[in-house]
């Protein structure tokens, strides 16, 4: 996908530039958990300061419903700040009074100077695509750089809504993102290694049938794997299953490239009564309270053998219930040996919420080639969905 790319640009002193940021990062009370998506933007609005530009950034946090002070982006305000070693004022935006102010601060902007716009969502606008709420927006600059890749599958004002009223371009996270996503699925290193878990199965039948013929396996796990068994008829106690899905699961998971798992460790929600069950024609969860909640170590092993010939490995998705010992043992397996390959003889991409957090726990961010800020993203972007934020910035 060949988009418009900042590095492109020249002659940016003096521009005023509306960089659309994701700092949607977790907090604490005012306290930031994880600041990965802001280090990650870093690139991006250094270059701007550096090039002399006056920059104004724009995120969400949360899911508001309407103004709400405890998410508010003052503590990420803060924490870039540091980052940048200069003052970044957090602007009001969600009132009429508010919005005045703001607009007289990006006026008054210096060569290098950033400030950050109060959460975009406070604004109704905003997840409504409003043209208004755009137009708003594009006022205040000369020029729009989307570097969220993380919010790029979102139809929104401060997104794609934007990018119709400015010249509009990539920023280095971004296109970084999207040039390696797109190199792993259509001209990968063989053989191409993915690996499915996590418990919405309507977001990755799509990218089975996306990437099956171009996949050299797809190692499946979490509800994909219990919604299979009961689709063979199989009894699955209080396992985790997506019943509408019953066809699509026996049709991709019957295919040879689709990896199931031959083993399934089984107990409670707690962690109690755990142990090990075949998933042969056997197999059952006798007690109803009972459900599968991980991978078995019959399957890290088959998995393992995959994993270890990939040259390319994409995983989206936890292999089991990762919190819950002893549910987790395979999930962290199965990321050590996802690291120890990655950087290494095999280019490994993961992403999506509960993975990502198996590497975090784990402390592997470091070993991974790319450890995407997009969850949904790219979920869609694997699944063959036109996003629209990139749409906007294309060729």
């Amino acid at each position: 996908m060949a988009l418009k790319e900042l590095r492109q640009l020249k002659r940016l002193q003096g521009k005023r530039v509306l960089v659309r940021v994701d700092f949607n990062v977790p907090l604490r009370g005012k306290k930031i958990l994880e600041d990965y998506k802001i280090t990650k933007s870093l690139p991006t609005i250094e270059y701007l300061v550096q090039c002399g530009a006056r920059v104004v950034l724009a995120s969400h946090l949360g899911r508001p419903k309407g103004v709400e002070a405890k998410l508010s982006l003052r503590p990420v305000a803060s924490r870039l700040a540091e980052l940048l070693k200069q003052k970044v004022p957090l602007l009001p935006i969600a009132t009429l009074k508010g919005w005045q102010k703001m607009e007289s601060a990006v006026r008054a902007l210096g060569n290098g100077e950033v400030v950050m716009l109060e959460n975009i969502r406070f604004i109704a606008g905003e997840k409504k695509d409003s043209p208004e709420l755009a137009k708003k927006l594009a006022r205040l600059a000369d020029l729009f750089v989307l570097d969220g890749f993380a919010v790029a599958h979102r139809a929104a004002a401060s997104v794609s809504g934007v990018a119709r009223f400015l010249p509009s371009y990539a920023g280095f996270l971004l296109a970084n993102e999207v040039k390696i996503l797109s190199q792993a699925v259509m001209h990968p290193r063989r053989p191409l290694v993915v690996i499915l878990g996590g418990i919405k199965i309507e977001t990755k039948i799509p990218i089975i049938k996306n990437l099956l013929s171009k996949a050299d396996a797809i190692l499946v796990g979490g509800a994909i794997a219990t919604t299979y068994e009961w689709a063979k008829g199989n009894s699955v106690g209080a396992s985790i299953v997506g019943k509408e899905f019953k066809k699509d699961i026996l049709k991709y998971c019957h295919n040879k490239k689709v990896i199931v798992p031959i083993d399934a460790v089984v107990g409670d929600a707690k962690g109690n009564h755990a142990q090990v069950i075949a998933t042969d024609r056997s197999f059952a969860v006798a007690n109803k309270n009972f459900g599968m909640y991980s991978i078995g170590p019959k399957t890290v092993q088959l998995f393992s053998a995959y994993i270890k010939k990939a040259r390319t490995l994409i995983w989206n998705g936890a292999l089991g219930w990762f919190e819950q010992p002893p549910y987790g043992h395979a999930n962290r397996a199965i990321a050590h040996l996802f690291a120890a390959r990655s950087k290494g003889r095999a280019f490994g991409i993961c992403g999506g919420g509960e993975s990502v957090e198996v590497l975090r726990h784990e402390g592997l961010f470091d070993d991974i080639d790319l450890v995407s800020t997009g969850g949904g993203a790219m979920l869609e972007f694997l699944a063959g969905k036109k996003l629209p934020g990139l749409t906007a910035l294309q060729k």
